[in-house]
């Protein structure tokens, strides 16, 4: 199903609010601004911020408009070579991905997650990942040099410095630290 099609679905058939599903849409899985999703579309920046915030709904033109621009920049994801990177890790780690996609430079990479709890699992979805075509692969530290052994992509590592830090603030205070 597409991008567009998913709007369409949620809004009519899950009832959800339009303000909710374009935001997420435009800005994470389109992965674009509001100003360059307005020049694309054509509807005006103002126009589209006040659908945006619930403070006006569109009429069919402008829905239509925003379906065709969905549509379009969803193609031109389609017509460049996209490449998958693959985030293997606890699904605490993928809830933070805010994209489905990612532009770098003139290349597009679609990102796709693999949710594990261990490390066997984390080397075995690894290995999954590069069947299904992934170009490079992201995982935690404890398998990086694992996983490195056993796929022929790049692969990046993970460094979660201030989660680290923020975890170890929290376990002193509780242990009476001011």
């Amino acid at each position: 199903m597409s991008i567009a099609d998913d709007v369409v679905a949620e809004i009519f058939r899950d009832d959800k609010d339009i303000p909710v599903v374009l935001t997420k849409v435009i800005k994470q899985r389109l992965g674009i601004s509001i100003g360059e999703f307005s020049e694309r579309s054509g509807i005006p920046t103002s126009t589209i911020y006040k659908i945006l915030s619930g403070e006006r709904d569109p009429n069919l033109r402008t829905f239509r408009m925003i379906i065709d621009t969905i549509k379009k920049i969803e193609g031109g994801y389609k017509d460049k070579k996209k490449r998958i990177i693959a985030v293997v890790g606890s699904r605490g780690v993928l809830d933070w991905i805010e994209k489905d996609m990612i532009q770098v430079g003139e290349e597009f990479f679609q990102i796709k997650e693999y949710a594990v709890t261990g490390i066997e699992e984390a080397i075995i979805e690894a290995i999954k990942a590069e069947r299904d075509g992934a170009s490079a692969l992201v995982c935690a530290p404890i398998v990086s040099s694992t996983v490195e052994k056993v796929v022929n992509i790049p692969v990046a590592t993970i460094k979660p410095r201030s989660s680290v830090t923020r975890a170890i603030e929290s376990v002193a205070k509780k242990m009476g630290a001011p």
